[in-house]
């Protein structure tokens, strides 16, 4: 038997800065409350829930005294002016990625663009990217759906399109819709704004999922990057099942299995992962004709903790130093960027260019794994 985890399963960067800043402001004693969950894990909402951080569906249900997290998936503009109209205190937790869209589809004009947004118009994000358009919008799910909407936007020949993309998008649903919008219409702009961890977790997935005559993905049944991940996996591994918790966990199956690929969405806590992998160590210790060299635990680790060369990430500046600027890249790993990559001014000064608290995407050169950066 031969098991496999993708190195991607597990948080993401807009959802590990979530938490984490909804942990900070608990250690603080503040009263926390979420618009919304702050991720599509129940799990992990329940948990924060019992210490102390609930989650409202609206403005109104704010008490006094409390502070607001505005979750990764971000917000339309009407709820951000709604809350500083209002006097409340909040804290934005919208992951840089999708703050980038929201930045492309305020700059639309109502007079000559249209907004066109792959992505569910269902889902908060999306609902977040349409909120913050200035001009007409569209948003289709797949190719099916744009072939449904583009006739009519055709027909406006004096429109330039924008095309934006949910950050979590079907990266080949993606890909086929951009061939095609590139085909019929020569007035779009179109920005490529699926986040790069989404992309690496899809064509991981796909690629194990294609070794595996068995494969799990972890996460929670609301969330759509997981349902993602399923899709993609069930395209290539017929026997696929989706488990929010170790209870779901179908142990018979895994018996019977050869060759086993386990990932997870980008709302499923390290916690909850590990909880699988114990349990499938379990199980594969128990048995006699299995040879495991590396235990599920070790390899869970390393994957929580390694960045890849060429991977893209965003980082907060911590500190900034005459020669560099020191960067919290999550993972519980910090980042250097030497000044010279901050300009092509060699007299400049790296607070001239940033500073602390900024937010800036940066792309892995190098790493060093035993100091954890």
């Amino acid at each position: 038997m031969t098991i496999r985890k993708a190195d991607s399963a597990g948080f993401c960067f807009g959802v590990n800065r979530a938490v984490n800043m909804v942990y900070d402001l608990l250690d603080k004693k503040v009263r926390v409350c979420t618009l919304g969950p702050i991720i599509h894990n129940m799990e992990m909402v329940g948990e924060l829930k019992n210490m102390g951080c609930r989650p409202v569906e609206s403005v109104d249900e704010i008490e006094p005294g409390e502070t607001l997290i505005i979750r990764s998936h971000g917000v339309p503009k009407s709820v951000t002016d709604l809350l500083e109209e209002r006097g409340v205190s909040y804290r934005d937790a919208t992951c840089p990625f999708v703050k980038k869209i929201h930045r492309i589809v305020a700059d639309s004009n109502a007079d000559t663009d249209i907004v066109l947004i792959a992505g569910n118009k269902n889902h908060p994000e999306v609902q977040g990217i349409i909120g913050n358009c200035n001009c007409p919008w569209q948003a289709f799910n797949n190719e099916a759906e744009l072939d449904e909407i583009l006739p009519n936007i055709l027909l406006q020949k004096n429109k330039q399109l924008i095309i934006v993309a949910q950050t979590t998008f079907d990266t080949n649903e993606w890909k086929k819709s951009v061939k095609k919008i590139k085909k019929l219409c020569t007035n779009s702009k179109i920005f490529d704004t699926i986040c790069n961890a989404t992309s690496v977790r899809q064509n991981e997935a796909d690629e194990i999922a294609a070794q595996s005559d068995f494969m799990i993905v972890i996460g929670d049944r609301h969330s759509s990057n997981t349902n993602k991940l399923f899709d993609i996996c069930k395209k290539r591994c017929p026997n696929t099942v989706l488990i929010e918790t170790v209870g779901e966990l179908d142990l018979e199956q895994l018996r019977k299995s050869r060759n086993i690929g386990v990932t997870a969405g980008a709302s499923t806590p390290a916690r909850i992962i590990k909880e699988v992998l114990d349990t499938m160590s379990e199980e594969i210790k128990s048995g006699e004709t299995t040879n495991v060299e590396e235990s599920f635990e070790e390899l869970l680790e390393e994957s929580l903790k390694n960045l890849n060369t060429n991977e893209r990430v965003m980082g907060t500046v911590i500190s900034i130093a005459p020669n560099e600027v020191q960067v919290d890249v999550g993972r519980k790993q910090t980042g250097f960027v030497p000044v010279s990559e901050l300009s092509n001014d060699p007299t400049v000064k790296p607070e001239d260019v940033v500073k602390v608290g900024d937010q800036i995407e940066l792309l892995i050169m190098k790493t060093n794994d035993q100091e954890g950066t």
